[in-house]
C-alpha cells in the first residue's frame, strides 16, 4: 500500500500552531496582526500595531456588539493614531467584510514588531554580467535568477 504525501505549505502549518495564541487574544484568524501594514497603511502600520480584540459577551451571538481593537502605539504617536481612529476602524471593518470592530482602545508601550529594511536594489548590468557568465545553463529564468543572486553577493 502506497500512500503518497504532497509537501503542505508552510503557512498552513504555522497557521494551525499559532491558531490557539491568536484566540486568546480575540483574534478569529492571524490576518489582522500578519496583513497589518497592508490593511491600514504603512504610515500606520509604522506607529501602531494590534493587541488583541475585546469581545462583548452576549446572551444572543447573533446580535453581539462590535468588539474593540487594543493597539499598541509608541508613547508620542498615541495622539495621531487617536485622531486617526475613524480611518484605522473603516479600514480594519472593510478589509474583514463586516463591522467587526467599532472602538479602538490604545495602549502607550514600545512596539514589538521590528520594520524590515528595504532589500537593497540589485544592479541589473551587474546581474546580466553574471548571467551571461553561465552559458551552460539553458533555462533563461534560472539564469536570470543566479544572475541577480550572484550580483547580490558580490555587493556584500
Amino acid at each position: 500500500m502506497n500512500k503518497r504525501f504532497s509537501p503542505k505549505p508552510l503557512a498552513e502549518l504555522v497557521s494551525i500552531c499559532v491558531a490557539d495564541v491568536f484566540a486568546r487574544q480575540g483574534f478569529t484568524s492571524c490576518e489582522i496582526v500578519t496583513h497589518w501594514d497592508e490593511i491600514v497603511g504603512p504610515e500606520i502600520a509604522a506607529l501602531a500595531e494590534p493587541v488583541r480584540m475585546q469581545w462583548v459577551r452576549s446572551r444572543d451571538p447573533d446580535e453581539a456588539p462590535p468588539a474593540t481593537l487594543v493597539l499598541r502605539v509608541d508613547g508620542p504617536a498615541a495622539l495621531e493614531i487617536q485622531h486617526l481612529g475613524g480611518l484605522i476602524l473603516e479600514r480594519v471593518n472593510r478589509y474583514l467584510g463586516w463591522r467587526a470592530v467599532d472602538r479602538l482602545a490604545l495602549r502607550q508601550a514600545p512596539l514589538t514588531r521590528r520594520r524590515r529594511e528595504p532589500r537593497p536594489k540589485i544592479d541589473d548590468g551587474a546581474a546580466a554580467a553574471v548571467a551571461a557568465e553561465m552559458a551552460g545553463i539553458a533555462d533563461e529564468g534560472l539564469r536570470a535568477a543566479l544572475g541577480r543572486l550572484g550580483a547580490a553577493i558580490k555587493r556584500t
